[in-house]
């Protein structure tokens, strides 16, 4: 016995429609793709819990282990953002390890630390590793919601005191990482302009929309930034891009 069943569709005003269709959002907002890294499983397991309370906003993987399951893990899942404990299982410091391979691999994963203490020395070396930002173990949970969304922005997540921290170091650093003072002069006007992008915390796909560059471009451009101020990361770059006086303009020449 075959049912058929006939439908009569919504009669709804065309005003009222338009209206529907109009609070629609154009696209559904995209979940940020979260890999967090534990020495223990109940350190994953609250910071899971912290981001699943924020909705729908992430979507997290969370393991224990070494440093190389987490290089791993952050090949396999591909994630947005990558929270990286400093202590794992193989090492208080193992975590850094981890940082520097995402950075040589040129994973395109932002970093962020997680550290127990606020020592001087593992903030540098997070930074230096190429993390996005550090998250100390004392700051509330509530927080690295948003230390994730600014991280993925393209932006730096420190506090007050790490960023003073990073703004020293830079400004001492060795004649060998930053071959003069002023350095960057060193840089083409195109160099510049994209350096100072950077520093306001766009990633090279927003640089290359503004600048009207293939990404690939903006790419190229970073690469001869870096080796021309002698600077490993988007990070070193953007506080010494903030540790620079502002370039001197030629006063403007009258018309004769």
């Amino acid at each position: 016995m075959v049912f058929s069943h006939s439908y009569r569709p919504l009669d709804v005003p065309a005003e009222s429609r338009l209206k529907l269709m109009s609070e629609l959002p154009a696209h559904p907002s995209k979940k940020i793709r979260v890999v967090v890294v534990e020495s223990t499983l109940l350190a994953s397991q609250l910071i899971s819990s912290a981001l699943k309370r924020c909705g729908d906003k992430f979507q997290v993987h969370t393991l224990t282990g070494e440093s190389g399951d987490a290089i791993r893990a952050v090949h396999e899942y591909r994630p947005d953002v990558a929270l990286i404990s400093a202590e794992l299982q193989n090492g208080s410091r193992a975590g850094l390890n981890v940082l520097n391979e995402m950075r040589v691999s040129h994973m395109k994963a932002a970093s962020v630390m997680l550290i127990g203490t606020n020592e001087d020395e593992l903030v540098l070396r997070a930074f230096r590793a190429g993390a996005r930002g550090v998250f100390g173990r004392g700051t509330p949970l509530k927080a690295l919601s948003k230390c994730i969304r600014r991280v993925h922005e393209g932006q730096v997540w420190a506090s007050a005191d790490q960023m003073q921290l990073l703004l020293g170091f830079i400004a001492n650093l060795e004649p060998r990482l930053v071959p003069k003072k002023g350095g960057m002069i060193l840089l083409s006007p195109r160099e510049q302009e994209v350096a100072c992008l950077v520093s306001e915390g766009m990633s090279n796909k927003d640089i290359a929309n503004q600048l009207k560059l293939r990404e690939h471009t903006v790419r190229n451009y970073m690469f001869h930034i870096f080796e021309k101020l002698g600077l490993s990361s988007r990070v070193e770059l953007t506080l010494y891009a903030l540790s620079q006086p502002e370039p001197e303009r030629e006063p403007e020449r009258g018309v004769s």
